[in-house]
């Protein structure tokens, strides 16, 4: 297997030294949280490439830092049946992947993860299916001014509906349970 990891770190992420003691405080606790994520990233592609090399999978890990978060993504030069299985029906199989991710950067570092996993793209080709179910939920309420369930969703995929709607001007909030967890978007 040939797993190749490349790291990026925003400049968002950086905090700028104005010569002034909250500057310098702030700039002390921004490094360790931007070392805390480098190091999450590294866990979470140590655990993925050995899951790539068990399963016999090609693929190069991407590790990127922004908006206080670890993105991890996995992506193949062809087409790999491989990496698809890892996506599964749904993105139920990803779901899973980025949560025993999750647990493995726990484990090593005894603080939860809210690190992203993305394999071949599927997250971004499915945030602009989601936005627009948004668009189209928020024009039927526009247009007969009843709310609309949407089907349930995981909670990061919920997140970018909620953001889309509100986006559109309207409201939406999130009801039931568990795996039955949905967004009503309305008027008010």
């Amino acid at each position: 297997m040939s797993a190749e990891r490349t790291e990026h770190a925003l400049s968002e992420d950086m905090v700028e030294d104005r010569g002034d003691s909250a500057s310098q405080d702030a700039a002390a606790e921004k490094p360790s949280a931007a070392n805390r994520l480098e190091e999450e990233g590294d866990i979470a592609a140590d655990y993925l490439e050995e899951l790539l090399d068990i399963a016999d999978i090609d693929g190069d890990i991407d590790i990127e830092v922004r908006n206080g978060r670890t993105y991890i993504s996995i992506v193949a030069d062809d087409d790999s049946e491989g990496l698809e299985s890892l996506v599964g029906e749904d993105g139920e199989v990803l779901e899973a992947l980025q949560e025993l991710t999750r647990l493995a950067v726990l484990s090593a570092t005894e603080t939860r993860s809210r690190l992203v996993l993305d394999i071949n793209g599927y997250r971004q080709e499915r945030t602009g299916h989601l936005q627009k179910i948004a668009e189209d939920a928020a024009a039927s309420v526009k247009e007969n001014g009843k709310p609309v369930a949407l089907e349930p969703m995981s909670a990061y995929e919920r997140k970018i509906v909620h953001d889309a709607v509100a986006d559109l001007g309207l409201v939406s909030e999130s009801e039931g349970e568990g795996n039955g967890r949905h967004i009503v978007v309305s008027a008010d």
